[in-house]
């Protein structure tokens, strides 16, 4: 390793949620003694591995990452994701790694790293039956992917979130102010990203043109089997469509 990282935060244990689909879940501090949860997916194609809203895992976990397969991706999918602290996590990987940086045009990164690879929307993926929904009216770029198995799996990072419950990895500090500002709801729309992107209500549309059954959100817990519909009535109540 050439520098110092972030430390390492609390987090769980990998998960495998489909076939060759992973998640884990960990966290951030905000700001001192105030921390939230956060989500990295884990997408393996073969032996190679693409991660998604990277979180640094301590050794351990590391290892088991490691047998899982090579990390060869990185994939940044919102340039408003943990405001100062969005992609914290991306030079520990690409150092260790020397893997693709994956990132939607004018999204930006830490210590100074630049994006390998673009990603645009009908345009060349990480992994074969991944595609991009792009947010065009955000004022920030930020993206969904779709996987196209098991009925459609998506893969969101701030707007669309299902914090349905407060998990072990909110403090209580930070859990008052989830609630208050509206965190704290199954199928929701990420609050914060939604005032300050301001993304027009037909991007929602979109996004239901999709065919997707599945959510795994960089926040919150995943939604299996019934993510479409439940988001559907989310924009008819936000958004009135």
């Amino acid at each position: 390793m050439s520098q110092a990282y972030p430390s390492v935060t609390p987090h769980g244990e990998i998960q495998e949620i489909f076939k060759d689909v992973f998640i884990v879940q960990g966290s951030v501090f905000m700001m001192p003694e105030f921390q939230i949860s956060r989500n990295m997916i884990i997408l393996r194609e073969g032996e190679s591995l693409t991660l998604i809203s990277t979180i640094r895992l301590d050794e351990k976990t590391l290892e088991v990452l490691d047998a899982l397969g090579k990390v060869e991706n990185i994939v940044k999918l919102g340039a408003y994701h943990l405001g100062k602290h969005n992609g914290i996590d991306d030079p520990f990987y690409m150092d260790r790694y020397k893997a693709k940086l994956w990132a939607m045009p004018e999204m930006t990164h830490k210590e100074g790293l630049e994006t390998t690879n673009s990603l645009i929307t009908d345009s060349i993926m990480p992994i074969k039956g991944l595609s991009l929904f792009n947010y065009e009216s955000s004022k920030l770029p930020e993206g969904l992917l779709l996987i196209n198995k098991e009925g459609g799996i998506l893969i969101s990072c701030d707007s669309l979130q299902n914090w349905c419950e407060p998990d072990t990895f909110i403090n209580e500090m930070a859990l008052e102010r989830l609630k208050e500002f509206g965190f704290i709801k199954p199928a929701n729309v990420g609050p914060q990203w939604r005032n300050f992107c301001e993304p027009e209500d037909v991007e929602f549309k979109r996004v239901l043109d999709l065919d997707f059954k599945h959510l795994l959100p960089s926040h919150g817990q995943p939604i299996l089997n019934t993510a479409k519909e439940e988001f559907r009535s989310t924009f008819k109540e936000i958004y009135g469509i």
